[in-house]
């Protein structure tokens, strides 16, 4: 039962947009910390920032690599959409806290800040809730999930 009501979603397209609008924005820093794509470190540079400069423990560095590259996937699918989601607003919320919070909101669009807000985060957060409580939508792998639990 708990398994069913995890992959469950009504077809709703605009869940569907929601998902892959996360997904797009989200999966890229994730390519970027995991494999260097988009002029990223790849893992081995983003672990020894993230526990070197950024002082994240090991387990969460590796986390927040993980959530960002396979949880977009996932969300991107729409395979567990809601504990991706989960994973995502997880990463979102401690980025914002810990290395935004500091910057104020905005994001640094004319350099005058000494580095970038916690708007996008925002936006992420508000994007994952709606894919925690709702789903993945239409054309989602939970649907398929759905139907075999």
């Amino acid at each position: 039962m708990i398994i069913a009501s995890i992959f469950s979603t009504p077809e709703d397209i605009a869940l569907t947009v929601l998902r892959v609008t996360l997904a797009v924005v989200i999966l890229p820093h994730g390519l970027q910390k995991l494999v260097g794509a988009f002029g990223g470190y790849g893992f081995k540079g983003t672990m020894g920032y993230l526990t070197g400069t950024v002082g994240l423990p090991s387990v969460i560095a590796f986390l927040v690599i993980f959530i960002e590259s396979f949880g977009a996937a996932g969300v991107l699918l729409g395979v567990g959409t809601r504990v991706a989601a989960l994973g995502v607003a997880a990463v979102m919320l401690g980025a914002a806290w810990t290395a935004h919070r500091g910057n104020g909101f905005f994001m640094n669009w004319t350099g005058a800040q000494k580095g970038e807000g916690f708007e996008f985060h925002i936006l992420a957060i508000g994007l994952a809730i709606v894919l925690i409580l709702r789903g993945g939508g239409a054309f989602s792998v939970d649907q398929i999930l759905a139907r075999l639990f």
